[in-house]
């Protein structure tokens, strides 16, 4: 399939190394990603878009999200810069409701671990949700790479 990322690079450099707990969530993202996603590129104007598979590079730059996308003779498929703004209270949540989660994890019975689980799933598909609204004309994904992909925003974020 062509309509997929088929590598990924994210380029945290600045930014504070991450913890464990956010180094493992950023390893089983790309994983995930890289295993199944759904990414295309929509036509611009009379020109199609250029072919996948994508390599993706991640990163912040002059506090905006920025998403390099080249083919995988390494041209230039796109590139473009979202606002990190409608990400910051999403981010945020998802953080506190993680770190609540791997406390948890540690000393409460998994009743109550499933009950923050579930609050956590909740905020992480708002945050995809989020994604995909600031995507919208610049590239098309499906829920899941939504999702991981938000996860990534989420590591290089706590960096930011």
């Amino acid at each position: 399939m062509s309509n997929r990322i088929s590598q990924i690079h994210i380029d945290d450099s600045g930014l504070a190394p991450p913890t464990p707990e956010i180094e493992q969530e950023r390893k089983v993202a790309v994983f995930d990603l890289l295993e199944d996603n759904s990414f295309t590129l929509p036509a611009r104007g009379e020109r199609p878009a250029p072919s996948g598979p994508y390599h993706l590079t991640l990163a912040i730059r002059d506090r905006r999200l920025v998403f390099d996308i080249k083919t995988e003779k390494d041209e230039p498929a796109a590139e473009f810069h979202l606002a990190l703004g409608p990400f910051r209270q999403v981010v945020k949540d998802y953080f506190q409701i993680c770190e609540s989660y791997f406390d948890a994890v540690k000393k409460l019975p998994p009743s109550q671990i499933e009950t923050i689980d579930m609050a956590r799933r909740g905020i992480h598909d708002e945050g995809s949700r989020v994604l995909q609204e600031r995507l919208l004309g610049k590239a098309e994904v499906d829920r899941d790479t939504a999702r991981r992909l938000f996860t990534l925003i989420c590591v290089l974020h706590f960096g930011g």
